[in-house]
């Protein structure tokens, strides 16, 4: 390798740091709307961050992990909205530098691997600027899969062992944020240390990490199973719903999934060109365990587009592995090197191209909070204007509230997030109410995801083992803790009570518990939740 060579590897080793940084830190400089379902995130880690448990405080479908990192956020930045973001500021990086390792340890051509950071960041971790389980969940694969890999391709790595060991506590740490993800993370890992074993006919490697994973299992379950774990966490055992179909899956990779079905072809297409039979390829062991990997994500992928199905856009993890392969392949048949300037310059290109989308609806929400969004249906000359944006009537009874108009509210647990007036002033109102202004300690239910109000009011979380997270029937509670709501509010053991009623989303608060707050309490003050789309709802305010 020249000088000159080894400079430039050098410098698009530090452009790989840089791009993650950069990207990472964007959200760190602008305000927010205020997310839906983001009352999920502050909850747990607001009760986290004073001290709770998960299962023994809380019940919930998910696993404590997803809330320790912005729980710690809040220990140190405060519980306030914002440092959400920051928190996911840190998982973001946290995710690119993993992925960063995992293409190291394939000795992946400098420019590829550059071209495939800047691609991993763009289409999977800029824009997720909120934490989320089913984001955090892979964040934590991808760290042990980069621990895995650390030990299975370097063979003189003198801590083997400890990064093995890492790698089983981080898969531990996955399947401890979400069931889905954490059980194909588990199995990722374990295909590639058996694959790895089986080339290199040594056992030590799978036993090591099969055993560090059931080690780290029975240190996170055992303390909570006096604490309803098995109750609350289960996917498909009453009184859980089953998300895993065989037939759901199938139908959602052949009825879709375009981008699933192009890597596979084009990678199917690379291994015939260069590979004259399977042993060949068998025989080129990184190779080999890269394509395993490679085809690994795909796999998850596809199963996780049913299993966890919101956001629809939460799989898409799998594009910068499927192109860092197939660039590899590429370059390896046709002697292409991607570290050259020209290449380099296509590739950042061609991506920026690729995935405009993301950063550029950021510009566009930019400016429609600092430049007129007015929309012109009549012309100057009097004529009727009939074009993408008014050729569709919104009715005033569905129309959605613009986020240019909307405004951020003085409370400082939603500093830098706005939010419709009407939610702003709702609020306000609640906290200048003569029972709330007394500050008494008040026995408050808060069925709504304004789940800050616990901070700026403020009153006591209920907690127990017995006590749901949050309140999505079916999903994070079931009829025992409805019927549990039901049974206080007709003793009316609360002061107050705040219900979001959504009529669009399956039971997301219970209107079960809804009806016995309309028969035994009284609705003296509602307003909109900040809310856009189908899945506008109303918060409602009762009192005794």
């Amino acid at each position: 390798m020249s000088i000159s060579t080894g400079i430039k590897h050098k410098y698009l080793s530090y452009a790989e740091v840089a791009v993650i940084l950069v990207l990472a830190s964007v959200p760190l400089f602008v305000t927010f709307p205020y997310r839906v379902n983001i009352f999920l995130s502050w909850e747990g880690a607001y009760r986290v961050s004073e001290g709770q448990i998960p299962f023994r405080d809380f019940g919930t479908p998910l696993g404590g992990m997803y809330w320790v990192i912005p729980g710690i956020f809040f220990k140190i930045f405060g519980a306030q909205m914002i440092t959400l973001v920051k928190a996911q500021v840190f998982i973001n990086i946290l995710s690119g530098l993993a992925f960063r390792s995992i293409l190291n340890s394939f000795r992946v051509n400098p420019g590829i691997k550059f071209s495939a950071v800047l691609l991993f960041c763009l289409s999977y971790s800029f824009f997720n600027f909120w934490p989320w389980y089913n984001h955090t969940v892979i964040v934590y694969e991808f760290i042990a899969i980069a621990f895995l890999l650390k030990a299975l391709m370097n063979e003189r790595n003198r801590f083997a062992i400890p990064t093995l060991l890492l790698s089983a506590f981080f898969t531990v740490c996955s399947f401890f944020t979400k069931q889905d993800a954490g059980a194909l993370t588990f199995l990722l890992c374990a295909a590639l240390v058996f694959f790895y074993s089986l080339q290199h006919k040594r056992w030590k490697y799978l036993f090591i990490y099969g055993g560090g994973f059931v080690l780290f299992m029975a240190v996170f379950i055992i303390p909570l199973s006096n604490y309803g774990f098995s109750y609350w966490f289960n996917h498909g055992q009453a009184p859980h719903s089953g998300r895993i179909s065989a037939f759901e899956i199938a139908n959602d990779f052949f009825s879709g999934s375009q981008w699933l079905k192009f890597y596979l072809f084009i990678i199917g297409l690379l291994l015939v060109l260069r590979f004259r039979s399977w042993k060949e390829c068998w025989n080129d062991k990184p190779i080999f365990l890269f394509l395993l990997l490679t085809l690994g994500i795909i796999a998850e992928a596809a199963i996780f587009q049913v299993t966890s199905y919101t956001p629809p856009d939460n799989n898409i993890f799998y594009h910068s592995f499927a192109i860092a392969y197939i660039l590899t392949l590429l370059s390896g048949q046709f002697s292409v090197d991607f570290s050259k300037v020209r290449m380099v310059v296509v590739c950042l290109a061609g991506i920026l191209l690729w995935w405009s989308n993301v950063y550029w609806k950021y510009f566009q929400r930019i400016a429609e909070r600092s430049l007129s969004n007015d929309v012109a249906t009549v012309s100057p000359t009097g004529e009727n204007v009939v074009n993408k944006r008014t050729f569709i009537i919104n009715n005033e009874d569905t129309a959605d509230i613009l986020l240019s108009q909307w405004t951020f509210s003085p409370l400082k647990s939603f500093h830098k997030i706005y939010m419709p007036a009407a939610t702003v002033d709702g609020m306000s109102r609640l906290l200048n109410m003569d029972m709330v202004k007394q500050g008494k300690s008040l026995r408050v239910l808060n069925m709504t995801e304004l789940t800050p109000l616990a901070k700026e009011m403020p009153f006591e979380l209920e907690k127990g083992s017995h006590y749901p997270l949050w309140y999505h029937l079916g999903v994070a509670m079931f009829n025992k803790q409805a019927e549990m709501f039901e049974e206080r509010i007709g003793k009316k053991e609360y002061d107050l009570v705040l219900f979001e009623h959504i009529p669009s989303l399956n039971n997301f608060y219970p209107f079960r518990v809804r009806d016995s707050l309309l028969r035994h309490y009284t609705k003296i003050d509602s307003f909109p939740a900040p809310r856009q789309g189908e899945t506008r709802g109303v918060i409602e305010v009762f009192t005794k």
